[in-house]
């Protein structure tokens, strides 16, 4: 990959395979969507021994802005629902097997609900700033995932609403040159240090 000039994303890789690259590559990697360990222990994010290995690796780690990889709550008050709704759920199953249809008509039937599982947008920026403060600002982006999620933050509903991620960058003392590598100069960093010689 790296002699192809294709980036190395280990996002969706076990822990053991993320050594094995990080040894491997000659070149920085991308972890295009998961989060912070430490914060919401989930399979999928960083672990800060991982985080800090991106970081000599010269590497980005893109945030997802799913709510179970943000908010170590979240998957009890899903599972909550779920139970809540389980004879429905089930009848609709029957109809169409797909999860996500099934997923998407019951948070479109019950929005109140819904609401009420969502973590707020303030935890996005907590692990942000836990990677800023290990390893600094040139190592983190956003990778939102928004086709591959069905709860994000309150106030996030698609890239209309990044602004209001800027401004509470902003608010926590971002400076607009680290706000820039955040919204998406780390990401042109790694992407220009992976093309093909």
């Amino acid at each position: 990959m790296n002699d192809l000039g294709m980036l190395v994303d280990l996002s969706h890789v076990g822990e053991q395979t993320f050594w094995d690259a990080i040894a491997t590559t000659t070149k920085p990697v991308l972890v295009s969507h998961s989060c912070v360990y430490t914060l919401c222990p989930h399979r999928r994010n960083l672990k800060d021994d991982q985080i800090k290995a991106v970081a000599k690796n010269g590497g980005v780690i893109h945030l997802n802005f799913y709510s179970g990889f943000l908010d170590p709550t979240f998957e009890a008050r899903s599972d909550a629902f779920t139970e809540k709704h389980k004879t429905e759920m089930d009848s609709l199953i029957k109809i169409n097997p797909e999860p996500y249809f099934m997923q998407f008509y019951l948070f479109a039937k019950y929005p109140d609900e819904v609401k009420g599982l969502r973590p707020p947008l303030s935890l996005l920026l907590d692990h942000l700033d836990y990677i800023v403060k290990l390893v600094g600002v040139d190592h983190v982006g956003l990778g939102s995932d928004f086709d591959g999620v069905n709860s994000l933050p309150t106030g996030l509903e698609g890239v209309e609403d990044f602004p209001k991620i800027t401004e509470e960058l902003v608010k926590r003392g971002y400076s607009k040159k680290d706000i820039r590598k955040i919204l998406g100069g780390n990401l042109l960093r790694v992407l220009a240090a992976n093309e093909k010689n």
